[in-house]
């Protein structure tokens, strides 16, 4: 890869031992930047450290990390107390069990990195855990020193390579019996929910990321260009949140193609049939009959 590698290091499996190098799989450099400025000068700001007390800037080297034992008051840690604290395993990837991919919850993933050979001469090593891992639908579950921290991580078989994605620790993912828990119990009435399969199934597809849109980037990405045009920038209209009492309508709609349709556009639409169904009863009905004049 032309991109500079974030780690190197060992892949350790029982006496199994291959440097590896890690890469990351997932980047933020193709993204709109902005700024905090002052509005008054236009001017850029930059971050500064004051002290909280005495409201004075602090030097950068007298910027250390603390933990606080009571209120104000702190234990200070220099830089290298933390360094020869971390566990003594920054350029291993010692691999603890392997777990089949359909254990796999993805509620803890991380952040992914490619792993790569070496060199060439680890290339034979490099293949066999990757083909290893790709026979038996496994995944590893290794531990490592990732930016100065123990970090669990995932290793799988991904085409010609592997996939290294950092997991979180257990106390660091919420729990879905709690976050969901206020959700009630509700029976769905089985119209509504044939209309729904049938809506899965008539817009099935396949896992296709080169077709995913940003569409907050463009937008953003517009808006700057409308900005520095001189241009008006014209807020786009959000969709109606569909009503309770109007659910099965609005599904029997998707079910017939119109529900990328917005309730704005739909409304007219109703409107005019509703005018012209009238129309049509109105012409169906006997005429009333004339009065003679007098």
């Amino acid at each position: 890869m032309t991109a500079r590698a974030v780690w190197s290091g060992v892949i350790k499996i029982a006496e199994v031992v291959c440097p590896v190098k890690m890469y990351t799989a997932a980047t933020t450099s193709d993204r709109i930047a902005l700024h905090m400025v002052n509005r008054k000068t236009g001017n850029r700001l930059k971050r500064l450290y004051v002290d909280e007390k005495t409201d004075k800037p602090v030097e950068r080297e007298d910027q250390v990390k603390g933990y606080e034992t009571s209120e104000g008051h702190y234990v200070i840690l220099e830089p290298e107390e933390i360094t020869a604290a971390v566990p003594d395993s920054d350029k291993v990837l010692k691999v603890d069990s392997f777990i089949t991919c359909s254990q796999i919850e993805t509620t803890y993933f991380d952040r992914p990195y490619y792993l790569l050979p070496a060199s060439d001469a680890t290339e034979e090593a490099f293949i066999l855990i990757r083909e290893a891992l790709r026979e038996q639908k496994a995944a590893a579950i290794a531990h490592t020193v990732l930016f100065r921290r123990l970090r669990p991580v995932l290793i799988r078989a991904h085409k010609k390579g592997l996939i290294a994605t950092t997991l979180n620790f257990d106390y660091e993912v919420r729990s879905s019996k709690q976050a969901f828990k206020s959700i009630p119990k509700r029976k769905i009435d089985p119209e509504m929910l044939q209309l729904a399969e049938h809506i899965l199934k008539t817009k099935a597809g396949t896992f296709e990321p080169e077709k995913f849109e940003d569409r907050y980037e463009a937008a953003l990405a517009e808006l700057v260009k409308a900005k520095v045009e001189g241009r008006k920038v014209i807020p786009l209209r959000r969709p109606e949140v569909t009503k309770k009492n109007d659910l099965l309508e609005a599904l029997r709609l998707s079910a017939e193609g119109k529900g990328d349709e917005t309730n704005s556009e739909r409304k007219p639409r109703q409107r005019k049939a509703s005018a012209s169904t009238k129309s049509k009863r109105t012409a169906d009905k006997p005429a009333a009959p004339r009065r003679k004049a007098s």
